[in-house]
């Protein structure tokens, strides 16, 4: 009897794992983007106009967007459409299983950040772009939503300082508009 016990909770097992969902080991990491994002950000500094700046940046946005297998670019593609689409309930879940998938790409948390800032759950929001902002340091776009979800906050102080942080590597940045000027400080 026992055996027989062992036998049916060792088939039980293997059922249910080989029903379960991928884990965040199935994901493999994210493509190392890093010499070419370095680049782009000093070409960044040195950019003549906005235009040549906007060009970069959509650069920067193809590299950070670039995920790490198909099932994560799927998951990642239809959370940003359903967002489009004003479904933010359910960009929020498909960008959920993205980040439960791979819980080391900063775009999952940057982009279900943006959709939580979209429903104003700015705690939320400010908790993913925490995370993508750990996983990548100079990722522009989550230093910046998180300077405006500072800002919804009402912590004007923070959202400057980070604000700041995103300029310093583009400096062509569309929210540098929301600087304010510190006496003996330049903007």
């Amino acid at each position: 009897m026992s055996f027989q016990m062992n036998r049916f909770a060792s088939l039980f097992l293997s059922a249910a794992l080989a029903a379960s969902p991928a884990t965040a080991q199935d994901c493999p990491p994210a493509p190392d983007h890093s010499a070419r994002t370095d680049a782009i950000i000093a070409a960044l500094g040195a950019a003549d106009d906005q235009a040549d700046a906007m060009v970069l940046t959509q650069e920067l946005w193809t590299l950070w967007t670039d995920a790490p297998d198909a099932r994560a670019q799927d998951l990642l593609d239809e959370g940003m459409r359903k967002r489009s689409g004003y479904d933010f309930l359910g960009s929020r879940d498909t960008l959920d299983q993205l980040v439960e998938y791979c819980p080391d790409y900063a775009e999952g948390y940057n982009q279900r950040a943006f959709t939580s800032y979209m429903r104003q759950d700015f705690a939320a929001a400010l908790y993913d772009l925490d995370r993508a902002i750990e996983i990548n340091p100079r990722h522009i776009a989550a230093l910046s939503g998180k300077a405006l979800t500072l800002m919804g906050l009402g912590r004007m102080d923070a959202a400057q300082e980070v604000l700041r942080a995103a300029v310093d590597l583009n400096p062509w940045l569309r929210e540098r508009a929301l600087l304010i000027e510190q006496p003996g400080t330049p903007l």
